[in-house]
């Protein structure tokens, strides 16, 4: 008894692990893609002088908790509230001195979505889209035009108008944003009327269905093979060349990893690739990269061949851009279709 107290004793006197604060849990969430220094990458830049003091922390804590469905900001729902707060605070350390955040009101804009959706067209459409679902790409210089800072939101997203209350939508369009294309339209000759008007329509959205993440769960394609693996690697290969793509190599999959000598025969896998395909697909999003070149593993085991690769509509899934669903759609067909020629 008295050992087991000795020993409670000295775990109570052990120093506890401090939490970790906001810089960083930045760190850990959210630098991959807003930047170490909040200046933007895959993700909007978050230390403009012009955007943390225009939002309220009821807007961040939102946008962190939900996210951006469709839109590469993924939700943070395993994050708690005290750790959102502290990632909070660490963004309002790069406030410009003196300034302080706007105080919105929480009434709501009372407006004519009609009117509005006229002007919005005229004034908003060539930078937001149409329907307001904002600008190609993500936010790195591959994927959008290099002279702007920023792509443009969408305005159609279910995680913005959750977050984004009427007056700050209002104040956004009255006073721009400056360090991005957004400009003040009172200074560009809208009235508030007009304006209120423009809020009226993009809170109209709210009642479209918004994008939602496909449901195929199965992270990787494949297919039995009728023939031996070298024949299944030949027939892989024509099959891809049909479809339109360069064969780049074929190697062991086991090739660097061993000796050569000692490299198993029973696994290889084909390198192919559409140049045109995969410069569209990273102008879209960049992380398509990790997937690239296209490829098909060939396996042997227990004496039946088999077909194997990613199943490309899991990864456009994974990185929340809905941009990616059509391609990656394409890309699952031709899988399927090189694995099913292959087969034949």
């Amino acid at each position: 008894m008295r050992v087991a107290w000795l020993i409670l004793l000295s775990l109570l006197a052990l120093p506890l692990a401090a939490a970790p604060g906001g810089a960083e849990l930045y760190a850990q969430n959210c630098a991959v893609c807003h930047g170490a220094d909040g200046r933007g990458g895959v993700g909007v830049p978050l230390a403009l002088s012009s955007f943390l003091p225009s939002v309220n922390d009821d807007y961040l804590v939102a946008t962190i908790r939900h996210g951006r469905p469709g839109r590469v900001m993924p939700a943070f729902a395993q994050l708690s509230d005290a750790q959102i707060k502290a990632i909070i605070g660490h963004l309002r350390s790069w406030m410009p001195a003196g300034s302080k955040v706007v105080a919105l009101s929480a009434q709501p804009v009372q407006g004519d979505a009609a009117r509005g959706k006229t002007l919005f067209a005229e004034r908003c459409a060539v930078c937001h889209g149409a329907n307001g679902e904002g600008g190609h790409g993500t936010g790195v210089t591959f994927s959008r035009p290099r002279d702007l800072p920023i792509i443009a939101p969408a305005l159609n997203n279910p995680g913005f108008l959750a977050a984004a209350s009427d007056q700050m939508i209002k104040t956004t369009l009255m006073n721009g944003r400056d360090g991005t294309p957004m400009v003040s339209f009172l200074k560009q000759g809208l009235s508030e009327r007009d304006i209120d008007d423009v809020v009226a329509y993009v809170r109209s959205f709210a009642a479209g269905t918004g994008w939602k993440p496909g449901n195929d769960d199965t992270p990787m394609l494949e297919m039995d093979s009728p023939y031996t693996l070298a024949e299944t690697v030949e027939a892989v290969k024509r099959a891809a060349v049909g479809k339109n793509f360069r064969i780049i190599r074929e190697q062991s999959l086991e090739n660097g990893l061993f000796a050569e000598a000692e490299e198993s025969r029973e696994a290889h896998i084909v390198y192919f690739c559409n140049f045109n395909f995969i410069n569209q697909a990273l102008a879209l999003d960049p992380r398509v990269g990790l997937f690239m070149p296209c490829r098909i593993t060939v396996v042997e085991h227990e004496g039946q061949v088999k077909m194997m690769s990613i199943n490309p509509k899991y990864l456009s899934r994974l990185f929340n851009n809905a941009e990616l669903d059509k391609p990656c759609e394409e890309m699952y067909q031709l899988y399927l279709g090189i694995m099913e020629e292959a087969s034949l």
